[in-house]
């Protein structure tokens, strides 16, 4: 049985590039959308919302787009909308303002990503952005999925 096992071993190593084992592979497997909700203030419109976002997943997207929630202070969705963050290049960090008319920001306590809308870019799977978002945030306003 342990040579079995020794040899299972050896093969699944030499299977992957590098001689890593599969749990190695999957764990040193970095590529993600990264998403930062970078800023919040009043605007003319309403609420301005600045994200910093970085395209970590090997591949241009031709169009990303997310539809988020925006709920208020008392954890109730105050409304549903899509932002558009168009192109994004492979390994190129980007700044996004979306100007949120009649929108509150001291009254939102939350965004989330309900879902990506537009995920599209060569060898790019539909399901990537969601799959591999990374989000974080640097305002008083809780941001995730």
């Amino acid at each position: 049985m342990r040579t079995a096992t020794l040899l299972l071993t050896a093969a699944v190593a030499t299977a992957i590039p590098g001689g890593a084992t599969a749990q190695e592979a999957s764990t040193n497997d970095a590529s993600a959308l990264i998403l930062e909700l970078n800023g919040a203030q009043p605007s003319d419109k309403g609420c301005r919302l600045t994200f910093v976002v970085k395209n970590d997943l090997g591949a241009d997207l031709s169009k990303a787009a997310f539809e988020i929630a925006l709920f208020n202070e008392t954890s109730v969705v105050d409304r549903l909308t899509v932002l558009d963050f168009k192109d994004l290049p492979a390994g190129k960090t980007k700044v996004v303002r979306f100007d949120l008319a009649g929108a509150d920001c001291g009254k939102t306590s939350r965004v989330l990503v309900n879902s990506a809308t537009e995920c599209t870019g060569s060898g790019v799977e539909p399901s990537a952005c969601m799959r591999k978002l990374k989000t974080s945030s640097k305002t008083g306003i809780s941001f995730g999925v």
